[in-house]
């Protein structure tokens, strides 16, 4: 015999989830990281801490995951780049946008407590690499390959290397605080990676 329960259960633990993740959100934006516990999020959610505690062992975790619900496609869908056949266009869209992001405070202090629990978890270190910086890397370069078969990037260009120029500069500087993140720098570094890697551009 089917329990007809099932579904109604089902939609209470999807909304005791996004509750979670919604007040640990909340939590790091508005507290000292150091400040945000289990017992605060769980609060903060209107739920049990043992609630949180049968999904996530400890509060990292818990927080990797609100980080993780906010990349996710819309309706599980995987992660693209926009692709018009203008790669600087696009490029200069998809940094503009991430330089927006690192620049709202609640944004930055959320990745921020991620990273710093990446430094000292490994098994979380390697979830965040399968779960989110890979596939983010690959649907990158997927466009960059496109790029590729339209002559407008170098074909011999090493996607990883190209993505690290492009990116590791914005990441630092957000990273340590060296400098502004604006529109104009984003440009800035995806012209130097199209002087880069363009066509016609050879090592050796």
């Amino acid at each position: 015999m089917s329990d007809n329960r099932g579904p109604d259960h089902s939609r209470r633990r999807a909304r005791s989830r996004e509750a979670i993740l919604e007040a640990t959100r909340a939590l790091v934006a508005d507290e000292p990281y150091g400040k945000v516990t289990m017992e605060a999020i769980a609060a903060r959610a209107g739920v049990g801490k043992q609630t949180i505690y049968r999904r996530w062992s400890s509060k990292s975790a818990v927080v990797f995951a609100a980080v993780l619900d906010l990349s996710e496609g819309v309706d599980g869908q995987a992660v693209e780049l926009p692709d018009t056949g203008d790669l600087e266009a696009d490029l200069k869209t998809v940094l503009r946008a991430t330089v927006d992001e690192f620049a709202d405070p609640s944004f930055d202090r959320l990745i921020r407590a991620v990273n710093a629990e990446v430094v000292n978890d490994a098994e979380l270190a390697a979830e965040y690499r399968d779960k989110l910086a890979q596939p983010l890397d690959e649907a990158k370069k997927a466009r960059l390959r496109s790029a590729q078969r339209d002559g407008q990037l170098d074909p011999d260009a090493d996607l990883d290397v190209v993505l690290e120029f492009l990116y590791a500069p914005l990441f630092q500087r957000w990273l340590h605080r060296s400098g502004p993140l604006t529109v104009d720098y984003a440009d800035q570094l995806v012209d130097a990676t199209l002087r880069a890697f363009g066509p016609g551009r050879r090592s050796g």
